[in-house]
């Protein structure tokens, strides 16, 4: 019965998005900015032991059809009050999306970068969670089947 439900839900979802969708609407995220005490220092640490390819007006573009990238963005609005952010004191957490995260992680951490915890029981993926050099929290994340 589940199954059934599932195939209906999924050809109801196919004929309605075969519609034009309304103009005046979002249609992903374009950005994430936040405010850094060194900018070109904590650029430099995203190049150098993240990766990020850093361009030369000082910020990256990452494009969503990167071979393992998952297809979607997830935005999500936190209580004020939790502690899914800690140790960190930001207001704000970067979920980044990595290929192979045993890969990633053992990159990391032989250029000194601790890893504060690591899920790899989450039904959507692994993750693991670390700090910038200013205090961010960092959330890493392979996605199921990635």
């Amino acid at each position: 019965m589940l199954r059934f439900l599932a195939i209906i839900l999924l050809m109801t979802t196919t004929a309605v998005s075969a519609e034009e969708p309304a103009k005046g609407r979002i249609t992903g995220i374009g950005g994430v900015f936040f405010k850094a005490k060194d900018p070109k220092a904590l650029a430099a640490w995203y190049r150098d032991v993240l990766g990020l390819p850093i361009q030369s007006w000082g910020g990256a573009t990452l494009d969503y059809d990167a071979p393992g990238h998952p297809p979607m963005v997830v935005w999500n609005a936190f209580p004020a009050d939790t502690d899914y952010f800690g140790p960190s004191e930001s207001d704000h957490m970067i979920n980044y999306a990595v290929d192979d995260l045993d890969a990633f992680l053992a990159r990391i951490e032989a250029k000194g970068v601790p890893v504060l915890k690591r899920d790899d029981s989450d039904p959507s993926g692994k993750f693991a969670w670390i700090l910038d050099p200013e205090g961010n929290k960092l959330e890493l994340w392979q996605p199921l089947g990635g």
